[in-house]
């Protein structure tokens, strides 16, 4: 009856939180256990050992900035930001489109152009983004359609943007690449991150930037629930946020190119690769404009967030975005053009130069080497191979040592076994040259970048001399990453020589893409 089945379990209940196990005297009667209580003690605990377990599993594969954030603004939010009259004020009426780079310096500048390209489609003003630490934001692999979801990804980049500005080493893509020809011929309106994120969000530009974002502060946390918004978690907000959802396992964006529009691409997850990984992805090829643009529900979203737009042509199609193909359309074949090679500041062209010319002082063969990250390191022989076929041509038609400038991640004091080791010992053949971070021409073109702060020149939305101000005095960075690499490539654009770069690697592209423009003789 129902009346027993309550006494019992009121029993097991009475047994479970019996007041003896909370201390250690023991009460009268409760000396032996029943074989229930034994039991009904064991599936508790199994099942508590199962939950805690689940939850801790779980909690490892959910990314930390998503976790944090979630618990941050959990129940009912509201977004004073997108109230009309603050997105009216605050943004001038203009419609912004924002996206999250991720992995290398390389890819991040790849990610860049076709930010460049999507803004000039959709008539948005651009963003310009950070540059992230390398791989403090990783996508994963869209070939094996494993990546993480575009919210996922937002949220990591505007986490880890706020900490390069608590940390006082935000540097702007637009401090390190020249856009100066794109923003001066208007082929696309942009904005910094930090005005961006001042004006939305409410910061003030001196707070923003000065390192007083103290996790407690109300600054912080304005920031936090901006992020929290701009990631799109909770979903989209009507004339505010239009999160796009659709990433490389289910999308190829096209730009008026024929009736593709809805079509499936040619690439698609083989049988085997759906079978194991249990994979119901299918991958559409659809119109930008179509989808996002004019008369589209995101048309009237003040803010357009992608996740990433990083794409790479693969097995006959492309991961993410095909628009190179609309190049029939004038305006877009200008603006490929334009983004085909965007070329470094000059500060550090200017290093890569005088390294060439003042430490090297001879022709010379630039050989990058990328042997540690990824897929790379289980192919240094090949690697290795192809270096050596080029120096044995080289060293026939020199009669003196062959001068080779190396560009690589493996350190030089594990170069002893390697090829590399080998090259450095036979000075007689070759000479070997390379960069420090501690040396001169790194240390001074970090200065320059720091003080030239270009990427604060440039904005479609006019600023105060206020805001102009602040970010002249508090905005430039303490520290800018990356700067040896920079100057590696730029001395690599001048090899009179050759250049040999490792199969696949991103930074062989750039490098190749320099050397094609004739970027150091420009």
């Amino acid at each position: 009856s129902q009346k027993s089945q309550a006494k019992k379990k009121k029993e097991r209940m009475n047994s479970f939180f019996s007041p003896s196990r909370a201390g250690p005297k023991p009460w009268p009667n409760r000396k032996k256990q029943t074989n229930k209580s034994a039991i009904c003690l064991c599936s508790v605990s199994l099942l508590a050992v199962l939950f805690l377990s689940v939850f801790f599993i779980t909690y490892s594969e959910i990314p930390k900035s998503i976790f944090s954030i979630s618990s941050a603004f959990s129940g009912s939010v509201e977004f004073p930001q997108c109230r009309s009259e603050v997105l009216s004020r605050a943004l001038l009426g203009q419609s912004f489109l924002l996206y999250a780079p991720h992995s290398g310096f390389s890819n991040q500048l790849s990610e860049f152009k076709n930010a460049v390209l999507m803004a000039m489609v959709l008539n948005r003003t651009l963003v310009i983004p950070p540059v992230l630490d390398h791989h403090a934001v990783a996508l994963g692999s869209c070939p094996k359609f494993r990546v993480l979801s575009p919210s996922e990804v937002r949220v990591s980049v505007w986490n880890h943007s706020v900490e390069l500005l608590r940390s006082g080493r935000y540097v702007s893509m637009g401090d390190v690449v020249d856009i100066s020809s794109l923003v001066s011929s208007s082929a696309v309106r942009v904005i910094d991150f930090r005005y961006f994120a001042s004006l939305l969000c409410g910061v003030d530009l001196e707070t923003l930037c000065s390192g007083e974002l103290a996790e407690q502060s109300q600054a912080y946390e304005s920031l936090r629930q901006c992020g929290y918004l701009l990631s799109g978690v909770r979903g989209n907000v009507d004339g505010c946020l239009y999160g796009v959802d659709d990433d490389c396992r289910t999308t190829v964006w096209t730009y008026r190119n024929g009736g593709s529009d809805g079509r499936l691409d040619s690439f698609q997850a083989d049988e085997k690769l759906k079978k194991k990984k249990k994979i119901a992805y299918v991958r559409r090829r659809r119109d930008v404009y179509k989808a996002l643009g004019r008369g589209s529900e995101a048309e009237s979203a003040a803010v357009l967030a992608f996740g990433s737009l990083f794409t790479a042509p693969y097995k006959g199609s492309e991961l993410y975005i095909d628009i190179k193909k609309s190049s029939g359309v004038p305006e877009v074949k200008s603006l490929i053009e334009k983004v085909e090679f965007l070329p470094f500041v000059r500060e550090v062209m200017s290093a890569g130069k005088r390294f060439a010319t003042g430490t090297i002082k001879a022709p010379f063969l630039c050989a990058q080497l990328r042997l540690l990250d990824g897929q790379f390191k289980n192919h240094q022989e090949s690697t290795f191979t192809g270096l050596n076929q080029k120096l044995e041509s080289l060293s026939l038609k020199s009669p003196g040592p062959v001068h080779v400038f190396v560009m690589t991640d493996l350190p030089e004091s594990n170069w002893s076994g390697t090829y590399l080791g080998d090259l450095a010992r036979n000075s007689t053949k070759f000479k070997l040259h390379f960069l420090r971070e501690e040396d001169e021409v790194v240390v001074r073109t970090e200065k320059e970048l720091a003080s030239a702060a270009h990427g604060q020149k440039f904005g479609s939305i006019p600023m105060s001399l206020d805001s102009i101000k602040k970010m002249q005095k508090h905005c430039s960075p303490q520290k800018v990453s990356n700067v040896q690499l920079y100057v590696e490539e730029a001395v690599c654009s001048c090899a009179s020589l050759g250049f040999v770069g490792t199969a696949g690697s991103t930074i062989a592209d750039t490098v190749e893409m320099m050397r094609k423009f004739n970027a150091c003789s420009s």
